[in-house]
């Protein structure tokens, strides 16, 4: 296929691996020619981990939104998820074709609801989201990425009438697993738990040594562990009352593969994430300014919490955290968060929002 990629992140670049490995024509899109220029200067992306080592060479490397959608079967976003919004009123505005899909990878809670929100008066094409990332991947020098996990099993769901951009997930990801509607992909995001309470509970050691410890090791103590545990009773509550049961934390890890797949789902949640081999040595945010903070707060947790409300679930874990982080991190994470209002479901029943994610 031919695929617009936008994003050059991590993620970006290693979806550059994954689909060119596959065959596919990939034309690479970037918001700013800097962020392209060290994988020009390689002629492509040099990668290593789990995807071998060796160089993918996209078809094109772009900052033209326009040229990189021009001809393309299907367009993957794979951008942090406050991007969702205006990277949606970009691609319409340049004039995506309303039959050609798209994939959000990743969306994570609320991402396809908040994209087509976005879109606009103009035509809506069929959106699939992927629940998480299907790479764990940093970039650790220029023009290269370093791959140490790649998703055995993710999650993937559209709206309805979008049944093409599912396919085409599933052609692209085969990791990507279908469930009934956005609700469970959205709340089968594992960074919806995994991320904010070692965040918070991390905080002073984070401003303290700029980062310097492993997240999922040293970070992930007993106690940390407790909340885990405690913020993942709450989702699975919440995708109960929508007539979804969902793998816990560690059972959802395992399929990934960020747990190992012999742990049993009964392990201690701090034990069986700090014992995992792709997360050993990922280091802890270097400041308040990472995505763990700014993006798994204000999108994940803030959309878990109003779906929660929607579905009437009380989550008293999940808003003590978010309350905390607004205080953290100094600002009104809501007012430029994914709310209610921006996924487009304020003021919906339960089963208003089950009719609009199942048709």
């Amino acid at each position: 296929m031919r695929v617009a990629l936008l994003g050059a992140g991590a993620g970006g670049a290693s979806a550059v691996a994954e689909l060119t490995q596959a065959g596919h024509e990939v034309r690479w899109w970037a918001r700013r020619d800097e962020t392209l220029d060290p994988f020009r200067a390689m002629g492509g992306v040099r990668h290593e981990g789990l995807l071998g080592t060796g160089l993918a060479v996209p078809g094109l490397m772009t900052s033209d939104m326009a040229q990189a959608m021009r001809d393309a079967d299907v367009a993957v976003v794979s951008l942090p998820t406050f991007s969702h919004g205006p990277i949606a009123r970009a691609m319409a505005a340049a004039g995506w074709p309303v039959g050609m899909p798209i994939v959000l990878n990743p969306g994570h809670t609320g991402g396809a609801l908040e994209f087509c929100h976005a879109w606009g008066p103009a035509g809506l094409p069929p959106v699939a989201e992927l629940s998480t990332l299907t790479y764990v991947a940093r970039k650790l020098a220029p023009g290269s990425v370093t791959i140490s996990g790649h998703a055995r099993t993710v999650r993937v769901a559209g709206l309805p009438g979008s049944g093409a951009a599912v396919s085409a997930a599933q052609a692209l990801f085969p990791s990507a697993s279908p469930v009934p509607d956005v609700i469970a992909s959205g709340l089968s995001n594992v960074n919806l738990v995994l991320h904010p309470p070692g965040a918070i509970m991390a905080a002073a050691w984070v401003e303290g040594t700029g980062g310097d410890f492993t997240f999922y090791v040293q970070g992930m103590t007993p106690g940390v562990g407790r909340v885990l545990e405690a913020l993942d009773v709450e989702r699975l509550a919440v995708a109960a009352a929508f007539g979804h049961r969902l793998p816990n934390l560690l059972e959802e890890m395992r399929a990934i593969g960020t747990v190992e797949p012999e742990t049993p789902s009964d392990t201690p949640f701090a034990q069986a994430i700090a014992a995992a081999e792709a997360n050993r040595f990922i280091k802890a945010p270097g400041s308040f300014e990472h995505r763990y903070y700014r993006e798994d707060f204000g999108h994940c947790v803030l959309a878990f919490t109003e779906i929660a409300a929607i579905a009437g679930v009380p989550v008293p874990v999940a808003d003590s955290l978010f309350t905390i982080a607004e205080h953290l991190l100094g600002g009104d994470l809501r007012a430029r968060g994914r709310t209610a209002e921006v996924m487009g479901i304020a003021g919906l029943t339960r089963d208003q929002l089950e009719r609009k994610v199942r048709g």
